[in-house]
């Protein structure tokens, strides 16, 4: 009996001396990491789709898209095409062409884990290829003692001015909301500012696809869009967690 208990205490005392070889971590971490999806996102401006389905003198789309770059920070792009007509006190012109736009968005919203929301300012720096078409035009006549009223005609032959372009900077704020699994809901308002641009004598250039309206003596111009676009995750990568984050998970965990 002694003999049995002489060799229980010896195997006690061998498994005390290889637990102590190893130091008892007295706060033990999570190992559990966090992730957020990496990847990019596609989508059409609903402003221009809609536009064009309700006005008979404008057709145009959009293609958005950007690309996660960072934990904050995205590139994005937006690749377009727009034909509009307007009517002056004197001529009614058409212009037509396209646009591309890249540049950066910068995230300032904290999002939970797991939410992938953007409040953002960004800017772009655009570039635009189009043409004008006079359609037709009138002008004063200071000859017009029977018709006082009206102004002379002058012509109904279309005259087509091609080879114009625009360059410009975007300050652009928008945000994108998560309404599905990877299904955003986007909106943007842009400030424009034309760098150079190339017109014809005859005919200014008084509408810029991706600008919009160019205000005279001005080189400001506003836009805006309406997105939907789908997010595709390619990979995963680990992210510091925000400080905001944290403190509200701690004050979560007290209560």
């Amino acid at each position: 009996m002694s003999r049995f208990f002489i060799n229980l205490y010896f195997l006690f005392f061998v498994f005390l001396a290889i637990s102590q070889s190893k130091p008892i971590d007295l706060n033990p971490k999570d190992t559990v990491e966090y992730k957020q999806s990496y990847g990019i996102s596609l989508g059409l401006d609903l402003s221009r789709i809609i536009t064009s389905s309700l006005a008979n003198n404008y057709s145009g789309f959009e293609i958005v898209a950007d690309y996660r770059l960072t934990q904050s920070l995205y590139i994005a792009a937006e690749l377009g095409n727009e034909e509009k007509t307007r009517q002056e006190d004197l001529f009614n012109f058409t212009t037509s062409g396209s646009y591309l736009k890249v540049g950066v968005n910068k995230n300032n919203y904290a999002n939970w884990y797991g939410e992938r929301n953007l409040i953002y300012l960004g800017g772009r720096l655009a570039f635009s290829t189009f043409e004008n078409t006079l359609n037709n035009y009138q002008y004063f006549d200071t000859n017009r003692y029977w018709n006082p009223e009206d102004f002379a005609t002058g012509s109904d032959v279309p005259e087509k001015f091609s080879g114009l372009s625009a360059t410009w900077l975007e300050a652009v704020f928008g945000t994108k909301v998560e309404l599905f699994s990877n299904i955003y809901m986007g909106a943007s308002i842009r400030l424009g500012i034309i760098l150079a641009q190339k017109e014809d004598d005859r005919l200014p250039n008084l509408w810029i696809p991706g600008f919009n309206k160019v205000t005279d003596d001005s080189r400001f111009g506003v836009g805006y869009n309406y997105s939907i676009s789908y997010f595709l995750p390619l990979y995963k990568k680990k992210n510091k967690v925000n400080k905001k984050i944290e403190q509200a998970e701690k004050e979560a965990e007290e209560l």
